[in-house]
C-alpha cells in the first residue's frame, strides 16, 4: 500500500501526522508527505520522502497575518481562516498535488484537518482517503468552506458539494477522548476516536540539565506553540505575572525569538527557545498556554490542568471546552494582564480539582486505540474503498 500523506506546513499540522507514518511504515508499506518545500526540509530528515507542493509564506508576512488575526472577532476568524487554508494556500497547492498523485500513484491518502487539497486531489483520481483531526472540532466553520472548496472543486472537474460531504467521508481519526467533544456539536459517522500520539522531537531535542535539579516546588510550564508565540506580548505578561511566585517557571519562546530579550531572571525562571513537551511535561504541575490542540491535547495526557489565554483559530473552541470540562481556568482577549495570569495560576494550583479531572481524562485517553490500530483500518480502506462507519 501507498499512503500519500499532506498537510499544512506548519509543525502543529504537520507533527500529528508523523505517528501514523511511522505505525505504516513499521508494518510495511510505503509512505511519503506532501508539503511545501521549508516542511519538506524537516520531513525529509526524518527519513521520510517528501513530495514539495505549494509556496512557503515569508517569515514577514506569517508574523503580520498572525498579528492581525489576533485583533480580529469571531466572525472574522472563520472567514479569515476559511480564505487561508481553502483559499490562498490551497489554490497554491492544488496543481502540484494532482501531479504527484498522478506521478506516484498512491493507493489512499491522509491529510490533516485544515489541509483540503488532499480531498479534492484523491477525489479527482478516484482514490479513497482519510482526515486527522489536528485542530478542535468546529462545525461552524464549514459553512466558510462551502464557496471556496466548490470552486476547487470544479476546477477539477467534480460536480458541487454543497453538504461539503467529502470532508469525512470514508474516515475521521479524532485523536480525543470522548468525554472531550462537545455533545451539542456531534461528529460524523465516520468518526473514530483514538489515542493521542505526541511527536515534537524533529532532531536530537532534550531535556536542558538544569532540569535534574529543579527545587521542591510546583513547575509552570508556558508556551504560546509556534505560531502565536510573538503575538501581543503575551509571553512576557505571563513572566511579569508569574516570576514572584513560589514556583519553577519553565517558559518556551519559540526557535525564532531570543530568551535573552526577555532579560535577566531569577533563578527559578527558566527560558529557552524549545524543550519537548513529551520530556517535560512529566515533572510539570500546571500548563499556561494558547490553547492549541497539540499542547492541550498533550497537556491532558499527562493529566495537567490548564491555564489557557486564547488568541485565533480553535483556541477559543479549546479554551470554552477545558474551562466545560474542569480542567482549565480562560483569561478572555481583554484581560491580559499580569495579575490575571498570577490570580488564574493561584486557582488552578491551590484547587485540586482541577488536577483530578485532567488526570481522569488521561485514564480515558489511554484506553483509546493507537496508531497500529489505525494501519489495520488504512489497510481495509484502502482495499473496500466504502467509508469505515463507526459502530455508535
Amino acid at each position: 500500500m501507498r499512503v500519500l500523506l499532506t498537510a499544512n506546513p506548519q509543525s502543529g499540522h504537520w507533527h500529528p501526522l508523523v505517528p501514523f507514518a511511522e505505525a505504516l511504515r513499521a508494518a510495511g508499506h510505503e509512505v511519503a508527505f506532501a508539503n511545501t518545500p521549508v516542511a519538506c526540509a524537516a520531513i525529509s530528515a526524518l527519513g521520510f520522502p517528501c513530495f514539495p507542493a505549494g509556496a512557503d509564506e515569508t517569515a514577514e508576512d506569517g508574523q503580520a497575518r498572525r498579528e492581525r488575526q489576533a485583533t480580529q472577532p469571531g466572525t472574522d476568524v472563520s472567514a479569515a481562516s476559511a480564505n487561508l487554508f481553502a483559499g490562498v494556500w490551497a489554490e497554491r497547492r492544488l496543481p502540484d498535488l494532482r501531479a504527484i498523485c498522478a506521478a506516484w500513484q498512491p493507493t489512499i491518502l491522509v491529510r490533516e484537518n485544515l489541509e483540503f487539497t488532499g480531498c479534492i486531489a484523491a477525489e479527482s483520481q478516484g482514490l479513497p482517503h482519510a482526515v486527522v483531526q489536528v485542530t478542535a472540532w468546529r462545525p461552524w466553520f464549514h459553512p466558510r468552506l462551502v464557496a471556496p472548496l466548490n470552486r476547487l472543486r470544479r476546477r477539477v472537474g467534480l460536480p458541487p458539494d454543497p453538504d461539503l460531504s467529502m470532508l469525512y467521508r470514508y474516515l475521521l481519526l479524532s485523536p480525543v477522548p470522548t468525554s472531550y467533544q462537545d455533545p451539542s456539536a456531534p461528529l460524523p459517522p465516520t468518526a473514530y476516536a483514538v489515542r493521542h500520539v505526541v511527536f515534537d522531537r524533529s532532531g536530537q531535542e532534550s531535556l536542558p540539565t538544569w532540569v535534574g535539579e529543579l527545587p521542591d516546588r510546583p513547575v509552570v510550564y508556558a508556551t504560546m506553540g509556534t505560531a502565536f508565540n510573538r503575538v501581543g506580548s503575551i509571553l512576557e505578561t505571563i513572566v511579569a505575572g508569574l516570576r514572584d511566585e513560589p514556583i519553577t517557571l519553565v517558559v518556551t519562546t519559540g526557535r525564532d525569538q531570543d530568551p535573552a530579550a526577555f532579560g535577566p531572571q531569577s533563578s527559578h525562571v527558566h527560558l529557552e527557545r524549545y524543550v519537548p513537551q513529551s520530556l517535560l511535561f512529566p515533572r510539570c504541575d500546571l500548563v499556561v498556554t494558547h490553547g492549541g490542540t497539540g499542547t492541550v491535547l498533550t497537556a491532558l495526557n499527562h493529566g495537567l490542568p490548564l491555564v489557557i489565554v486564547p488568541v485565533f483559530s480553535d483556541q477559543p473552541d479549546n479554551a470554552r471546552r477545558c474551562e466545560q470540562l474542569g480542567v482549565a481556568k480562560v483569561i478572555a482577549p481583554d484581560d491580559r494582564t499580569p495579575e490575571a495570569f498570577r490570580d488564574a495560576v493561584r486557582k488552578v494550583l491551590g484547587d485540586p480539582r482541577y488536577r483530578r479531572n485532567a488526570e481522569r481524562l488521561r485514564e480515558e485517553m489511554a484506553q483509546l486505540p493507537g496508531p497500529e490500530q489505525v494501519v489495520g483500518w488504512l489497510e481495509r480502506l484502502a482495499a473496500e474503498k466504502q467509508p469505515l462507519v463507526a459502530s455508535p
